[in-house]
């Protein structure tokens, strides 16, 4: 009986069968059973939710605690004598600066939003009663001169009163135990993240004086097991990724800050009702990028409705204007071009986002994409230069507006298309091809 001999290319080949066989059953399993993998992460978030906040806030407050501990350090060391520990004094105030801004900053914000909001809630609780009914008499004021209209509006509010009651009578009150115990879970869950919160700034202190020892270790794991080229490869995108999140993310919130002053500023000019408590509504809804200034606007003019119809009205022009403002002014001039992603994309990513993972995904949905986009197109790049071709994307457009159709065959050109990145000497033409000015002549 003959034996078999495997060698070594049979083992790879069956490693590599086996490989793509299990990722096409994990993927099959990722597709169909979606639910379960939302919750697993769902649930693998909570777990790590302070060292998730912990992390993104050490993120934000990482250029701060460096521009003060180089601060510190040449302070120390401008002297002829030399501190001992002139390193470790200098992590310890950039610590103490940087926990000390994120507490200040905190405390401030909700030392000057929190009464506010107290108080524009319970004015909107009282006033609510009166304000549906001075609503529904500014609208039969409005509507008496249109019958019509009015027969109308009185159905869809008799039609909406209907429902709302027997929303409440069949839905509110026989499920009131299971509300009950929502409400509850809700206030565990307010009290879970305000302790997450501030176990997250502990943990964001040990990531501030930790992160050169973790970054040494990323790096000597990486540099022992990928080659040079790959290494570089790795290194650059890691400095793109971090360009992109970190001049995305630090943008949006000071661009959503600005917003939020200037509309507090102009309702308070006009006089318009809960100024600051809109005003909060409109920032941070502003960090959504896109939609967020229209998801602020909708409860926000719905609450100016109850007291003055007209400030709602105007309200909403305001906040097409501000929109237009934050667009193309303030925006660009804030972010700049710090994710290099087109309009269509910018939305495709605001959607898919939102869609996947809520608030969150419509926040960081843009810099995901934008570094996806990045390492696509360099991939495609690469393989363009390998084969010669030109990586100039105006090389290979198609204008049927401007481009004629050359006589004889019909077919369409395409300008540029098949562009050798490097030009062929001067006289020489390869077999079987003709020269672009013959090529016209025809």
């Amino acid at each position: 009986m003959k034996r078999i001999q495997l060698e070594k290319q049979h083992y790879q080949w069956g490693l590599t069968a086996f490989l793509v066989f299990l990722c096409c059953v994990v993927a099959f399993f990722a597709i169909y059973r979606f639910d379960i993998i939302q919750r697993f992460f769902g649930f693998a978030l909570g777990v790590l939710a302070p060292f998730i906040y912990g992390l993104v806030m050490a993120y934000l407050i990482c250029p701060i605690y460096n521009a003060t501990v180089r601060g510190t350090y040449s302070l120390l060391n401008r002297g002829t004598a030399k501190l001992k520990h002139d390193m470790g004094i200098a992590k310890g105030v950039g610590t103490i600066i940087s926990v000390a801004l994120i507490l200040v900053v905190l405390g401030g914000v909700f030392w000057m939003i929190i009464p506010g909001l107290v108080n524009s809630i319970i004015n909107v609780v009282d006033i609510l009663p009166s304000g549906l009914h001075k609503l529904t008499l500014w609208v039969d004021t409005k509507m008496a001169s249109l019958p019509i209209a009015k027969e109308t509006v009185d159905e869809w509010i008799n039609a909406l009163t209907k429902r709302a009651i027997e929303f409440a009578t069949d839905t509110i009150l026989p499920h009131s135990q299971s509300l009950a115990a929502g409400v509850s879970q809700g206030v565990i869950g307010a009290l879970g993240f305000v302790m997450d919160f501030i176990i997250g700034i502990i943990i964001s202190v040990y990531f501030l004086n930790s992160k050169d020892t973790f970054l040494a270790q990323i790096k000597k794991f990486i540099v022992a097991n990928f080659t040079d080229n790959t290494v570089e490869e790795i290194f650059s995108g890691a400095a793109f990724t971090n360009k992109t999140f970190g001049g995305f993310i630090s943008g949006k919130i000071i661009d959503s800050v600005i917003i939020g002053i200037i509309c507090f500023l102009v309702m308070s000019v006009f006089g318009w009702e809960y100024s600051l408590l809109i005003s909060c509504i409109v920032g941070i809804t502003n960090i959504i990028p896109f939609f967020g200034p229209f998801i602020g606007a909708i409860p926000s003019a719905l609450l100016l409705l109850m007291v003055n119809p007209m400030h709602a009205l105007y309200f909403i022009i305001f906040v097409m204007i501000l929109q237009q403002f934050d667009g193309n002014i303030l925006g660009p001039k804030i972010l700049g071009d710090s994710t290099g992603l087109a309009s269509f994309w910018v939305l495709f990513a605001v959607l898919v986002g939102g869609g996947l993972f809520g608030f969150i995904g419509m926040v960081i949905g843009i810099p995901v994409f934008a570094v996806i986009y990045y390492y696509i197109g360099r991939t495609l790049n690469r393989k363009l230069e390998r084969k010669g071709f030109s990586t100039d994307l105006n090389d290979y457009r198609i204008d049927p507006y401007r481009t004629k159709r050359p006589k004889g065959n019909g077919r369409r050109r395409f300008p540029g298309f098949g562009k050798k990145s490097k030009k062929p000497a001067e006289g020489e033409v390869k077999e079987g091809m003709k020269s672009d000015e013959n090529r016209e002549d025809e």
